[in-house]
């Protein structure tokens, strides 16, 4: 259920993504603002998430597909943006995502079976997603030219 959820978030911030400033409604502030804010309502959602699994139950290969998943969502979004520099901070937040995942993969367990990562190494990953997904809400500001997202 959440993960449809996220879907349907995610198709309506790429649609919003891709009208932008080009949308015969409104002005270009409404649009722009509009778009941002379902953007970064979308990537905080998907931050939190990844953060979540981090943290979570599973296996490391069921956290490492979670977050391969958010990657792949926050790729899709980078594939739509209009404006180049919120484009290439989409693409870091998939970026950051691989890099989880691939240490989710690498996580350890104890002797019950339990996942024992390094406290320092897993608030490493939360942090670096955090801060990619805090990058896009930096850039995604309306624009001093009317190009659009």
């Amino acid at each position: 259920m959440r993960g449809t959820k996220t879907s349907a978030v995610l198709v309506v911030a790429s649609a919003l993504l891709l009208s932008g400033c080009a949308s015969g409604g409104g002005t270009p502030s409404t649009a722009v603002a509009s778009a941002c804010e379902t953007l970064q309502d979308t990537l905080r959602d998907v931050a939190n998430g990844a953060q979540n699994a981090l943290s979570g139950v599973g296996t490391p290969a069921e956290i490492q597909a979670t977050l391969e998943d958010y990657g792949s969502r926050a790729a899709e979004l980078a594939e739509k943006a209009d404006n180049p520099d919120v484009a290439d901070a989409l693409a870091t937040v998939d970026e950051k995502l691989s890099e989880a995942a691939a240490f989710a993969a690498t996580i350890p367990t104890d002797a019950e079976g339990e996942l024992a990562p390094d406290p320092d190494a897993l608030a490493e990953q939360q942090a670096a997603i955090q801060e990619a997904a805090d990058k896009v809400k930096s850039v995604c500001v309306e624009p001093t030219e009317t190009s659009g997202y």
